[in-house]
């Protein structure tokens, strides 16, 4: 039976254009993705000054690594590299340890330290200090002002990190919905759509992410994506191991999406019919948790206290998401084939939403604790903060959800009210359907009969074109009278806005969470951020730096006051926050700061800095590089128009 898709009415397209709006604005902010493996530690420690030249370069870190030959450079004053290249694992315990040696007979100066690995958790993360022999120097090695993980790879490799969990929600919860909740749906031709297009988006952003994983990673250069050699050792890798096995199970399930809307669409006896909807769940489910597993076994779930519990817990959180988000699409779907979903399928939906906050409940609380570990985090850390707008997206999501349920309860008391029931509405879909498929085949636009297409028209050229005037009428009649039936039942309609106004928070929610799993967790943040206290040349607690310089660019409001914050404001890894304030004290939005650090008595720098606009006013950078104490000169650009533009500077003191 051949059904057309729905058209969805300009309310679902202002929902989703505002979504997709707010899902535009929250990865423009992503910026790159944090470190989840940090560095505690090393041996020189960053910014010593040593006596004579070390043998080797140790570091430390808060988890383990993936390392190369090249993950660890040494260079000199002049940018030379000094190491082996050989890679020691100096691991013992839970302490996670690699060093590399250095080359004999090295002359004093001072020595940069290059580091670029690949965390447990999948994520990349490299970074850089120094240490002087004898006594500092001048030097001239010039670090990547690309971070690891950003740029247009990065930007790309996150769009597609944000589609593959899409497709996964809407490929097995459209699956769920149609298994669980509406069997009919199998031979709906926009349900099936809708399954095979989550199929298609989850396996093109597995095989983006596997081809941009080599570049994300290591080299940054977007025409490194069809490196045979980068994918070779992409492939040896945790996360290639786990991607490669996504593409091997999303061939079984196309299988699976192959029996649901074909054997099982059209099985007419109900034993058989049973007992193909057992076969389908149980195979399908072992699918499912395998495509889920793949990212608790590469990511979060898989570093950190517990993973042997942690990874079947994020296992289940995956599996919740997608049948309450996916289900939910797939209502949206069939809500607008109004009335074609009955009443019982909007019930069995209603249970399964809360079957699945129920398990999200239990499942998130425990990888909260896991994740954050202290109260302090959730405020303190960005992965804290990230949670806490997740937790609130998810609070207006079972909101919205519990006035859809109001409705379902108005929809299964209405049959003793009116008369009419599941049977009436499967008649009168039906009765729509055909009278759809017979319009399609008058039109041209349906599916003809074999032995039909050779017959010739009894009323020539001139009677098909009327005939398939008049179809088109008749079609246009037909699509108000079921809008006007659609808008005269007002529990469907205020399903079907809820469902909408959910629809349009689960995109966003969706964002939060993707951005989430890129970002260092709050507990490892923490504990990194206490070792890092012992790492510097001299343990000095942690005392930002603030400026305020005023501003004028000369222009139409180029007045103001740049407000700055280093923190911690001493040697190693800073984050740098620009607060652009007009003279009233509200933000300033100008199109572009840049900020860069000098230290002339060693000729160091200028070090550039490219801050992250965050919004109005706010402009930030994370894991910003002072090799060296000293006096430091901090310059910053403020450009307020195409042509207006100034550069105000202060000497700041580097601990």
């Amino acid at each position: 039976m051949t059904t057309t898709a729905p058209r969805l009415g300009p309310a679902l397209t202002r929902l989703l254009l505002v979504a997709a709006a707010l899902l535009g604005a929250l990865l423009a902010t992503a910026g790159p993705a944090s470190a989840h493996a940090a560095l505690t530690g090393s041996d020189p420690q960053d910014g010593a000054v040593v006596a004579t030249a070390p043998k080797e370069v140790n570091l430390t870190f808060s988890e383990q690594v993936a390392m190369s030959d090249d993950s660890i450079r040494v260079l000199d004053p002049a940018g030379k590299r000094v190491d082996t290249g050989e890679i020691r694992d100096l691991c013992s315990g839970s302490v996670i340890r690699y060093g590399v040696a250095l080359l004999p007979g090295l002359p004093d100066g001072t020595y940069t330290v290059a580091w670029q690995t690949v965390s447990a958790d999948s994520h990349p993360v490299a970074g850089a200090f120094t240490f002087s022999v004898g006594a500092p120097s001048t030097t001239s090695v010039a670090l990547p002002d690309t971070a690891v993980g950003g740029g247009l790879v990065g930007t790309l490799y996150g769009i597609a990190r944000y589609l593959a969990y899409a497709g996964f929600v809407v490929l097995i919860g459209g699956g769920v919905f149609v298994l669980a909740c509406w069997p009919r749906g199998a031979s709906v031709r926009s349900v099936q759509r809708l399954v095979v297009r989550g199929w298609l988006t989850l396996t093109a952003a597995t095989l983006a992410l596997l081809l941009l994983r080599h570049p994300y990673t290591r080299t940054g250069n977007l025409g490194d994506v069809f490196d045979l050699g980068g994918l070779r050792a992409v492939l040896e890798t945790k996360t290639g191991a786990a991607l490669s096995s996504r593409l091997l199970l999303l061939g079984a399930a196309a299988l699976f999406v192959a029996v649901l809307f074909g054997a099982y669409a059209r099985r007419t006896d109900e034993k058989e019919h049973k007992d193909l909807t057992f076969g389908l769940a149980i195979g399908g489910g072992v699918v499912a948790a395998g495509i889920a597993g793949t990212w608790a076994f590469a990511e979060h779930a898989s570093t950190g206290i517990q993973p042997g519990i942690a990874m079947p817990v994020d296992i289940l959180h995956l599996l919740a998401v997608a049948a309450w988000l996916g289900g939910l699409t797939a209502l949206l779907v069939a809500l607008h084939r109004d009335p074609s979903v009955e009443r019982r399928a909007v019930e069995r939906y209603s249970n399964l939403a809360f079957g699945s906050v129920v398990v999200l409940a239990a499942t998130g609380v425990y990888q909260s604790w896991r994740q954050v570990g202290t109260w302090s985090a959730l405020t303190d850390t960005r992965y804290g903060q990230l949670l806490l707008v997740k937790v609130c997206l998810v609070a207006v999501l079972v909101g919205i959800g519990w006035v859809s349920r109001r409705w379902v309860r108005r929809l299964a008391e209405r049959p003793a009210k009116d008369g009419t029931g599941d049977a009436e509405a499967e008649a009168e879909a039906k009765a729509e359907t055909e009278a759809e498929m017979k319009a399609e085949v008058e039109t041209g636009t349906g599916d003809v009969p074999e032995d039909a297409a050779d017959e010739p028209s009894e009323a020539g050229a001139a009677g098909t074109e009327r005939a398939a005037q008049l179809a088109r009428q008749r079609a246009a009649v037909a699509t108000a009278a079921r809008k006007k039936a659609r808008d005269a039942d007002p529990e469907r309609a205020g399903l079907r806005r809820s469902v909408l106004t959910e629809a349009a928070v689960a995109v966003v929610l969706l964002a939060v969470t993707t951005v989430l799993t890129s970002t260092e967790p709050a507990r490892t943040e923490e504990e990194a951020g206490q070792g890092g206290s012992t790492a510097g040349a001299t343990a000095v607690p942690n005392r930002p730096i603030d400026v305020r310089l005023p501003f004028d660019t000369g222009g139409v409001d180029g007045k103001g006051t740049v407000q700055l914050t280093l923190d911690p404001g001493r040697t190693g890894a800073n984050a740098l926050h620009i607060y652009v304030l007009r003279p009233n004290g509200r933000g300033l939005d100008v199109p572009e700061v840049k900020v860069a650090f000098t230290l002339k008595e060693k000729d160091i720098g200028p070090l550039p800095v490219l801050p992250d606009r965050i919004q109005t006013g706010h402009w930030t950078a994370t894991g910003v590089q002072l090799p060296m104490p000293g006096e430091w000169l901090l310059q910053v650009t403020v450009r307020t128009s195409e042509i207006d533009q100034t550069t105000i500077e202060k000497n700041v003191k580097i601990g």
